[in-house]
């Protein structure tokens, strides 16, 4: 039987416009937690499937976490991606149907990553990031230029500044994109985002400052932008009181919500590594509970992140690890304590704790901020987006903004990169009182945004639906010989499904485990032992071999085994 998959609305909307467009390039924004991951597999399924279409597929996602993440969801659609490749690997393996990289990867293997491209699709995850370094904007063009199709994706809009991304077209300096559906619609449609509130604690903060001069503020002072970063690195140290007692009021906040979500989980965006260290103690040492924590020093954070998402605890420590794209629908709980300030990096971090979850009602989310005007700022531009995506119909009157809140602090005086840190003191932080954008909407509110059960994201098999919202999902056998998609999925020890690439990770080890001991009865050297086999199962480098090829490796070197 045909599987079939059922989109949300938006994501019909967005491939249909995506299959009818005569452009090579497409850029897709929508809300974090909307569906995007979705939305692109089923396209770049249809592309290739379609005959004559791209051969194969390559993913370019922001980090390394998230490049196992695309290979995971991919292998749900029976698409096949390697998300270890490597330039030096030799040819891709004839049953995988392509890769996963990162744009820092593209920037080392733009050429070699060309010879894969020419016959490909192309997935860009946030392209956003590919202006983050000119070297990257190039590389990708470079990389990409002969590819078939190449569909971006951001979740929120962006400008070009100074570096214009490739494949991207602009209108006076905003990308424009071919679909968007923004957080608003997403709310107003139900079941695909939760509403986000934001407590804001004020405070009293004294510092001593590189300057020598010492300053009391709080959060209501006018400072220069010199000052204000003062202010809040202030706020945010545990040397003060402030941040502990905004911890407690998260952690509070989480324990309640785990008495109706039993694994709902509570992230806080720490301003470095050693930030970071601090708030788990902090949080073990006052509320009994160790953190995980994921800091880019750490080699195993992408694992300890895949773990926290799967497990039911409670608190998540992380420093820019998960300001993007990480799926983690359990979390319900945040504490923003970075002392970065964009707008950007801000949207990216509330989108961590919009994803919807089946069957948990009233989701809402709370990300504990400062009362600092610039990060006040970007909280009530998105609480006027739910606050008017949740109300009835008829009370949709549009609420003016007070331009006094939207104001920058001024840009003058800016600090130097290292800010004299070692002149920078903390004397005090107390916290004052706490604000909630929304606080009538989280008492007695209709519960218009999310009392309802709703549908996963994902590829989600149906028997009975809304018709038009049902798309097929063609097999990819007929791309390769040795028909990647056949055989079912594969069922680990564990009884969860691997990817190809495990799959294959799991014959590797059972071969060089079985190649050890061929070296140890028959005394022969490991590369004898290695080229015999290679040759009895026609593999000619490990890392261009199918999983076909490994199982039929592991069957010669058994049976050699057994006569020595």
């Amino acid at each position: 039987m045909t599987r079939q998959i059922r989109l949300r609305p938006w994501q019909k909307a967005a491939l249909e416009r995506f299959r009818s467009s005569g452009r090579p390039d497409f850029l897709a924004v929508a809300t974090p937690g909307a569906g995007k991951t979705t939305f692109a597999l089923t396209a770049a399924l249809g592309e290739m499937a379609t005959p004559g279409g791209p051969r194969r597929l390559i993913v370019v996602a922001p980090t390394a976490h998230l490049k196992v993440q695309w290979a995971r969801a991919a292998a749900s659609f029976g698409i096949h991606l390697e998300p270890t490749w490597a330039a030096a690997d030799g040819a891709l393996p004839a049953d995988m149907h392509g890769i996963v990289t990162t744009y820092q990867q593209v920037a080392t293997s733009a050429r070699v990553l060309a010879g894969l491209a020419t016959d490909a699709m192309v997935i860009f995850d946030e392209i956003h990031h590919a202006g983050d370094d000119r070297a990257w904007g190039d590389a990708i063009r470079t990389a990409f230029g002969p590819s078939r199709r190449r569909l971006s994706l951001s979740g929120t809009p962006f400008r070009s500044d100074t570096l214009a991304i490739p494949f991207i077209t602009y209108a006076l300096e905003e990308a424009r994109p071919d679909f968007e559906y923004g957080y608003g619609a997403a709310l107003a449609d139900g079941r695909v985002v939760r509403p986000v509130y934001f407590p804001r604690t004020g405070g009293q903060m004294e510092w001593s400052a590189p300057d020598g001069a010492v300053v009391s503020a709080t959060f209501d002072d006018a400072l220069d932008q010199v000052r204000a970063n003062q202010r809040l690195r202030t706020a945010l140290s545990l040397e003060g009181d402030w941040l502990p007692t905004v911890l407690r009021s998260a952690h509070d906040r989480l324990t309640d919500i785990r008495r109706t979500h039993p694994d709902a989980g509570g992230l806080v965006i720490a301003t470095d590594q050693d930030h970071a260290k601090g708030i788990a103690d902090a949080l073990a040492w006052r509320h009994s509970v160790r953190p995980v924590i994921a800091t880019s020093d750490d080699p195993s954070a992408s694992a300890r992140i895949a773990r926290f998402a799967a497990s039911d605890e409670p608190w998540l420590v992380a420093v820019r690890m998960v300001s993007e794209g990480v799926d983690i629908p359990r979390l319900r709980v945040g504490v923003y304590a970075t002392t970065t300030t964009t707008e950007l990096f801000f949207r990216q971090a509330v989108g961590r704790f919009v994803r919807w979850t089946r069957g948990v009602p009233a989701q809402r989310s709370y990300l504990y901020i400062p009362d600092d005007a610039r990060l006040r700022a970007r909280a009530f531009q998105i609480a006027e987006v739910r606050r008017h995506s949740l109300r009835p119909p008829s009370e949709k009157e549009e609420t003016p903004i007070d331009p006094a809140a939207l104001d920058e602090l001024p840009a003058t005086n800016r600090e130097a990169g290292d800010d004299q840190l070692s002149l920078f003191a903390v004397i005090s932080a107390v916290a004052t009182d706490t604000d909630t954008h929304g606080h009538d909407e989280m008492h007695g509110e209709s519960g218009s945004d999310g009392a309802l059960d709703g549908a996963d994201d994902g590829p989600t098999d149906v028997e009975e639906d809304d018709p038009s919202l049902l798309v097929a999902l063609p097999a990819l056998a007929t791309l390769h010989a040795t028909s990647p998609g056949a055989g079912g999925d594969l069922v680990g020890p564990d009884g969860t499904v691997m990817t190809r690439r495990e799959h294959k990770a799991k014959l590797r080890e059972a071969n060089a485990e079985l190649a050890r001991a061929l070296v140890h009865r028959t005394g022969w050297p490991h590369a004898k032992v290695n080229a015999e086999l290679n040759r009895l199962a026609g593999v000619r480098r490990i890392t261009e071999a199918t999983a076909e090829q490994l199982q039929r490796r592991l069957t010669h070197a058994e049976r050699w085994y057994a006569r020595v």
